[in-house]
Formats: structure tokens, sequence, C-alpha cells
């Protein structure tokens, strides 16, 4: 058995694309039911972002994996394979660790070094091995994820004057605005994404923060926490008259607000011009509105164009992040592989007892005239060979923990002994 991901990402597919095949929270359980009944698929964890889709999966049959996971991923967007076969990544093993500790660290976030990704990425483990098909493997893999990514950010200044996503889409905003003293916005979506801005914007100098939500009590709960008034979504369409920015980051599965809906706004606004940042994946917002008077749209694209310029000093940071994965890949694997190991020596020893006491048994006969203190010594002396015959194979068996050789050896053992 061993660990593959595979997946797309802001680097490898278009934002259509990468919408299409995000997997919300509402939806993450039948898709984990969905992936775990494919037929090689023994452990999965489903990681679904605004930048990302990848699937986690312990399988013993590397090839069908791949397979059931493009499947999936064909089922869920309603487009065919061959669409975007080519633009998936796979990653096997040792580079599969790789590659989930350098998300966990911020390296593959369009924002370099961002912490949200540490939150999701916790979220997505905690949530598969609540439903059930995150084991023993991949919750070992995970757990240590976030441990390098703590370490990353504390080790390094991967993080350091950088934001989250939420802070780089208010920093844009705030660009294209000339500052936001004095303004009205509206943040759509109380969640991770739509809390962090609206507490980015508090104490920015804006003349009002309104917060809409799906859930009232949580639009309530924010809203007062920044000093700001909840809405309901009805009253968004109506609102978008009167405010200069709408920042939006719902997570609902499909557009929440129409090209009408503005296009209606816009009509009451006159002169006024409106500047609307939709950071969610899949999109809340018509594209069709950039194309009404008086409107600015900005999305993911726009965003990950911004947060390129002026990076250079977390991008020096990059290469002490990769040295520390480096190092943990290799502790990961030492440990997964004397965790390997712990059984097959265990079942050794126990098989080889197995044979010691039955042969005992065998010449139990013969042994009746020995006294009490002469049947110790036969069976002290009978334990003591065996052991001094387990020491080398299962001393070597643990020097190989986190080599080539470990997987290989712990196999042959299997198979000598019959295990």
């Amino acid at each position: 058995m061993f660990v593959i991901v595979v997946g797309l990402n802001h680097r490898t597919v278009s934002l259509d694309v990468l919408e299409r095949m995000t997997v919300s929270d509402e939806r993450l359980p039948k898709a984990l039911d969905d992936l775990g009944s494919r037929e090689h698929i023994a452990e999965v964890v489903l990681l679904s972002t605004c930048h990302r889709t990848e699937a986690y999966v312990l399988t013993d049959r590397f090839h069908g994996a791949v397979q059931d996971v493009r499947n999936f991923l064909s089922e869920l967007a309603f487009i065919p394979p061959e669409e975007f076969s080519d633009h998936l990544y796979t990653y096997h093993d040792d580079a599969a660790v790789a590659h989930l500790f350098g998300v966990a660290a911020g390296l593959d976030s369009v924002v370099l070094g961002e912490s949200e990704i540490l939150g999701q990425v916790r979220s997505s483990w905690e949530q598969a091995r609540a439903h059930g098909s995150a084991g023993t493997v991949l919750s070992d893999l995970f757990r240590h994820a976030l441990e390098v990514g703590k370490r990353a950010r504390s080790e390094t200044g991967i993080a350091r004057s950088t934001t989250s996503l939420s802070h780089a889409a208010v920093a844009m905003a705030a660009e294209r605005l000339g500052g936001l003293a004095g303004r009205t916005i509206l943040v759509l979506g109380a969640g991770d994404v739509g809390e962090s801005m609206a507490v980015a914007l508090a104490g920015s100098g804006v003349d009002g923060i309104l917060v809409a939500n799906r859930t009232w009590s949580k639009a309530v709960e924010l809203a007062a926490r920044v000093g700001g008034r909840a809405l309901t979504l009805d009253a968004v369409p109506d609102t978008l008259a009167s405010v200069d920015l709408l920042l939006t980051s719902t997570g609902a599965p499909s557009l929440v607000l129409e090209r009408a809906d503005l296009e209606a706004a816009t009509s009451m606004r006159g002169e006024q011009p409106l500047l609307v940042v939709d950071v969610a994946v899949p999109r809340d917002v018509d594209p069709g509105v950039a194309t009404l008077p008086g409107v600015t749209l900005l999305d993911m694209d726009d965003l990950r164009a911004f947060v390129d310029v002026g990076i250079g000093e977390r991008r020096k940071e990059v290469a002490r992040v990769q040295s520390i994965i480096a190092d943990e890949v290799e502790r990961f694997l030492a440990r997964s592989t004397a965790r390997q190991a712990a059984p097959t020596i265990a079942a050794l020893r126990a098989r080889v007892e197995e044979l010691r006491v039955a042969e005992i048994e065998r010449f139990r006969a013969r042994l009746a005239s020995l006294d009490p203190d002469q049947r110790e010594a036969v069976e002290a002396v009978t334990r003591g060979v065996l052991a001094k015959l387990l020491h080398e194979p299962t001393v070597r068996l643990k020097e190989a923990a986190g080599t080539p050789d470990g997987p290989r050896l712990n196999e042959a053992l299997r198979a000598l002994f019959d295990l």
C-alpha cells in the first residue's frame, strides 16, 4: 500500500475549470463516499479550496487509483476526462508526502506563505477522519503535515509581512480605490475568508461595513465584531445601489449574484463606480457584470497577479522551507517504515515462538523424566537460540526504516516466514 495525490490547482487549469471541480463542505460527505467506494481506493482525504482540488489516496494500485480519481473529477464537473487529464498532477509516495508538506507550508498558495491553508488542511483531514475515509496511514500523514506547516512559519520568514488570501483581497481593493477611508463596503459571506476580510476592514477608516450571509446568526455575530451592520441575502441587490465596494466569498456551489441583480443596482447609482472583488471558487458573481457601466469586477486571476508583485523577500525564504520539508519527509518516511516493520517483527517472533512451543510439545514424552530445573533449562536454551537467530534480521529491518530497502526487507520476511 502506498500514498498518491491526484489533483489540479490554480497553476494547472483555468478558473473556469477549477471552480467546476470544487467540492463544497455540503458536498464533501457524498464525495468522500463516492471516492471511498472506488475499486482501488482504501483511504482518502479530499482537499478542496479556492486554489486546488486534490485527492490524497491510500492504494495498492497506482494506475487504478489515478483512474478512479480522474473518473470522479469527470463526473463531478461533467467534463470528459480527455479535456482535463493532461492538466492533472500526480505524485506518489515520498513525492506525495513532499507535495502535501509544501501545501501546508504555503508554498503552493496564490499568496506565498499564507496561513489560511493550514486550517483548510486540518479541516479536510478532520472531516475525512470523522467520515471514516481517513484511516491510520493518511491520518499520520496529515498530522505530520500540520507540524511541518507550523515549523515552516516559525523557523523561516515565509510568512513575514504576508497576509492571508482575504487580507490580500482587501489590499487589492484598497489599491484600486485609492484607499478605503470613507468607503461603504459590503462583505458577502461570513465564513473563514469573509470573516477575515471583515476583520481586515475594521479599523481602516471605512465609513461602514455591511455583512450578509446565508445564516443570519453568523452575519449578526460578525457584524457586531467589526462594528458593522448585518443584512439578509434578500437585501443585497438593493444595498448594492449605495456601496462603494463588494467583497464576496460565500462558498456557495453556484452564482449568488446574477448580472440582472447588479444591473438594477447600477441604474440607481448614477456616476458612482462600483468595485466588486469576488474571491470565491466557484464564483459568487456572474462574470457578465464586468460589462456593466461603472462596474469593475476582479476575481482570483486578478488577485494572483496582484500578489505576485512585492513578494521578493518571502521568495528568498523558499529554499529554507524546502530544506525543512526535505528533512520532515525523511523523518516521516522513517517513522512510517518503522511502524510498518513493528507488526512484521511481532509476527515473526510470535511465529517462531509458536514453532518452539510445538517442538517442545512434540518431545514431551522424552522430556517427562526431567525435573523442573532441567525442564526450565531446556526452555531457556531453546528461547535463547531463537532470540539470537532473530536478532540480526530484526535489527536490519529496523535500520532499513525510511530507506528504499525497508519495504523490500519487510515483504521478504513476510514471504519467507509466511507471516
